[in-house]
């Protein structure tokens, strides 16, 4: 039983769709004027994961994230760069898309652009005028602008629990004379002189950002839609109004189940431009692996802040290599058995699967519980400790081994999956993060390799003082090093 946190009332739900066996997913998706900062990116890939769990559960989902094309924002950008609004969107639109495809998460259903939804986005305001919501103000060029108003939606703020006489009586609202209040907001904006627009029966302009979103739900779900994902600064007042607009035209409930995660903070601080602390996402994957930046954000649970800090860049790095490590000495395993004679004699082992089947069980309630990947995470982590203590690096095969290693593999990847985790080759990806990790430290892998070696002639010739000494060198460039009957490994201590 899927349980989700539904900011519309703030309780936990029981899961139940408007059609059985189907689900669908909106996220308010990027404004296309710039590279995204790693910010941008904590919904598509929180939401990857909710799609992949409900296919899972057994649901069919179609899942929709927009591109904000008409905006403010991208006039201006527009203008700076001496090009067409269009050439703008198109531009970033590509770029968002190279760096979905880096972070390696699945496909989305749907990806509207609000340039192409305007017949609708035109329909529904007429209709909201029909239906006194909205009504129009003298415009530029002798043109109109429309306004919802709010006070005409008597459940206006339930989303977010905000009273409008408080926020009218609380709040500085820069006073404008053709809204009947100071809340009331833009469906329909006249366009100044020059402005990409579009013509409309108020003449020519171009909408609201309210409205869009409202617009094309309507247009890909209909009425009403299962699932309203966005980040929490989204809630009050895009979502509130995009509720107001489309409950205002259809008279139902809009949305089943509210679904907002948290900011992304860099030490303590919210991430601004103003602050000067926006970091793109293409510059963070120069750094670090994708892996990084994915465990960061699902490593804490989506209604909580993420902390944004070195330390915790750290302690994913910790967390992937250990995860990886143990699936490089499991993959490690079956290769050799692959090679062995004795592979036939390989059976499989029955008390471990009910090891993994009841730490599976453990995942699916967490993930069930509003989707607790910490909680799932705990599990994993267990079940790391669990194989490593069962298996050692350079242990005689034997058929437990294998089938150990085998179902260890096959459940990381399972769950992997499911985040668009785990799926890098296990020696390739730990190669990948010593490489990283000695380039911060300024130190060369064949420095590395070569006093590794230089100690493995000590350790031949009987010569352990100076085996002790070169031991100790690479522990100053905080290097490990293991000894095997098979030879010895070395990695970067993390």
């Amino acid at each position: 039983m899927l349980k989700i946190y539904n900011t519309l009332g703030k309780n936990l739900e029981e899961f139940k769709p408007i059609k059985p066996g189907y689900a669908s997913i909106y996220v308010c998706g990027p404004t296309v004027y710039d590279y995204l900062h790693v910010g941008n990116f904590r919904g598509p890939v929180f939401f990857n994961l909710v799609k992949n769990w409900l296919v899972y559960l057994g649901y069919q989902v179609d899942y929709a994230v927009n591109f904000t094309d008409v905006d403010d924002k991208i006039i201006k950008r527009a203008g700076e760069e001496k090009k067409t609004p269009m050439e703008v969107t198109n531009f970033y639109i590509e770029q968002y898309k190279k760096d979905l495809a880096h972070l390696g998460l699945g496909p989305q259903t749907m990806n509207p652009r609000v340039s192409e939804h305007m017949p609708g986005i035109i329909k529904m305001i007429s209709e909201l005028i029909e239906k006194k919501y909205a009504y129009t103000a003298a415009g530029l060029n002798n043109a109109q602008d429309v306004n919802y108003s709010i006070s005409e939606f008597k459940s206006y703020g339930k989303l977010s629990g905000r009273n409008p006489e408080e926020l009218q009586s609380g709040v500085r609202i820069e006073v404008d004379e053709k809204k009947k209040s100071p809340l009331d907001f833009a469906l329909w904006k006249s366009a100044k002189p020059g402005e990409i627009s579009w013509p409309s029966p108020w003449g020519e302009g171009r909408p609201g950002w309210h409205i869009e979103c409202s617009a094309m739900i309507r247009d890909l779900f209909g009425d009403k839609i299962d699932i309203h994902g966005g980040g929490l600064d989204l809630m009050f007042p895009h979502h509130e109004n995009e509720m107001a607009q489309s409950e205002g035209c259809s008279g139902k409930d809009f949305v089943g189940y509210w679904m907002h995660w948290n900011m992304i903070n860099f030490g303590g601080a919210k991430m601004s431009k103003s602050l000067g602390n926006l970091v793109s996402l293409r510059d963070f994957l120069k750094q670090q692996h994708p892996e990084v930046y994915k465990w960061m954000m699902l490593s804490v649970h989506y209604r909580s802040t993420a902390e944004f800090v070195p330390e915790n860049i750290d302690r994913a790095i910790q967390s992937l290599a250990k995860i990886y490590s143990s699936l490089a000495m499991a993959e490690t395993v079956l290769k050799d058995c692959a090679a062995s004679d004795a592979k036939s004699t390989f059976t499989h082992d029955a008390k471990y699967e009910t090891e993994l089947a009841s730490a599976w069980k453990k995942i699916e309630e967490a993930l069930n519980d509003d989707f607790g990947t910490p909680a799932a995470f705990a599990v994993i982590f267990d079940t790391i400790r669990g194989y490593n203590a069962k298996n050692k690096r350079g242990m005689k095969l034997t058929a437990t081994t294998q089938s150990q290693g085998q179902q260890f593999v096959s459940f990381i990847k399972k769950f992997g999956s499911l985040l668009s985790l785990f799926q890098e080759d296990a020696a390739q990806f730990l190669i990948s993060l010593d490489n990283q990790l000695l380039q911060q430290a300024d130190v060369q892998r064949a420095t590395v390799d070569e006093l590794v070696q230089q100690r493995t002639a000590a350790r031949l010739a009987k010569d352990f003082a100076k085996s002790d000494e070169l031991r100790r060198q690479l522990t100053d460039l905080k290097i490990l090093v293991s000894d095997l009957p098979t030879g010895s490994f070395w990695e970067v201590m993390k």
